[in-house]
């Protein structure tokens, strides 16, 4: 009986929905056909543009006769804004400085990260065009293109801000659309400690170790603060440093003012063109570096890494994707083996295990918190292992200190100084 009621009521409301967005299109559709019957489509400022916009919706709703829509008229106006000078439904999400991430799983389901929180929001698309034509807007001033020969793209936008977008046959249910905003404001390590994310002490340690070019290695999983902690730890670099920074799509913000930014560049549509992490790594060993920057190693330019590590590059720093300092010594070994390097495990644990000092384990809780839930002393090889020291970790909601300083990195820390 519940059912019989509920599901007519249901479908009601679906059916005036998908009438009010087949209102929409068509009056977008109208207002565009004005804009260029009366020449108005040249650049011009929000401001001006929407007085035209003010004029031609009204002209609309009298002329169809609409009704219900007089109460949504600055909304429908807004809309149409957005759809002319910017992005669609997801202006208003770029605008939302408290949006981190835009989620797009087809035109209607559009979900956003705040404050580490996933939730859906009540925006949509028309249709998969609609999404698609977005999308289209988004990667064109970059020379980018995207179709069925083309399902994928991985970019940078000029604001900063990453997207990477997958479309039909590979996404099944509809173009799919992930946007993460670039934060302008960059995060301090007192703002980490306030938030939780870290201790006094640990900061102390990390803001040493930094200052002191300690190479260090950055472990977690996606969301977790990776770069965020790595835009900090480069406050502590001396200004007389060089830094060359090597990143798939540009997202350090470094404080040191001697930087240069070089960023992987993908195939053309002719598969040709591409430049790789690998390439440019070893590209900026011949720029006279002081310290590298990767900005994530997942692959064969690991080697290359750990390699300037151990031959005069102190003080260099990456981030990887682990669930735990033992996951991220493991997969660096692994990455290791696959870049060709044919050697005995004992080897190549041994080039590990000189090369970095440090690595530090962020986590995102599931209450959306980011924190450092380890710090992690990197010592010698012993019994065919990696020894490791912990120094602080996070539990209970609590960081507490596990152990002190080797005596040979507590020494380089006090001559650092």
């Amino acid at each position: 009986m519940s059912d019989a009621i509920w599901w007519p009521s249901r479908e009601v409301a679906i059916q005036q929905d998908e009438s009010r967005q087949e209102l929409k299109a068509d009056l977008h559709r109208f207002v565009i056909d004005r804009l260029e019957d009366d020449g108005l489509m040249q650049e011009m400022e929000r401001p001006e543009l929407q007085t035209h916009v003010y004029d031609y919706v009204r002209t609309y709703l009298k002329q169809q006769q609409v009704v219900g829509f007089q109460n949504e008229l600055t909304g429908l106006v807004n809309e149409l804004l957005d759809e002319i000078l910017g992005f669609g439904p997801l202006q208003n999400l770029l605008d939302d400085d408290e949006v981190d991430d835009i989620l797009i799983n087809g035109p209607r389901l559009i979900y956003v990260e705040r404050k580490g929180q996933l939730s859906q929001v009540p925006f949509r698309f028309m249709n998969d065009q609609h999404v698609l034509r977005v999308i289209r807007r988004m990667i064109a001033p970059l020379g980018r293109r995207i179709d069925e020969a083309n399902p994928m793209v991985d970019a940078r936008l000029p604001d900063g801000s990453r997207i990477n977008a997958v479309i039909p046959p590979l996404a099944i249910d509809g173009p799919c659309l992930s946007v993460r905003k670039f934060k302008t404001d960059c995060m301090t390590a007192d703002t980490l400690i306030q938030n939780g994310a870290m201790s006094v002490a640990m900061h102390q340690l990390l803001r040493q170790c930094a200052a002191a070019r300690c190479n260090i290695l950055i472990s977690g999983s996606t969301g977790s603060g990776k770069t965020t902690l790595l835009n900090v730890l480069s406050q502590y670099i001396n200004a007389g440093e060089r830094v060359v920074t090597i990143e798939d799509a540009a997202e350090l913000q470094l404080q040191n003012g001697h930087v240069v930014r070089l960023e992987t560049r993908p195939p053309n549509s002719e598969g040709q063109g591409e430049v790789t992490p690998r390439d440019l790594l070893k590209n900026a060993l011949r720029m006279r570096p002081d310290r590298i920057i990767l900005g994530e190693s997942r692959g064969g330019e690991v080697l290359d890494v750990l390699q300037a590590m151990n031959t005069g590059h102190s003080g260099s720093m990456s981030t990887l994707h682990a669930n735990s300092p033992q996951d991220a010594l493991l997969r660096l070994e692994m990455m290791v083996t696959m870049a060709g390097f044919n050697s005995t495990s004992a080897l190549v644990k041994q080039i590990i295990a000189t090369a970095l000092d440090l690595v530090v384990q962020v986590a995102r809780l599931p209450n959306g918190k980011r924190v450092i839930t380890h710090i992690v002393e990197i010592q010698d090889v012993a019994d065919g292992q990696i020894r490791t020291q912990l120094l602080y970790t996070f539990k209970g909601g609590d960081f507490s200190s596990v152990d002190t300083l080797s005596t040979a990195l507590r020494a380089w820390l006090e001559e650092a100084e």
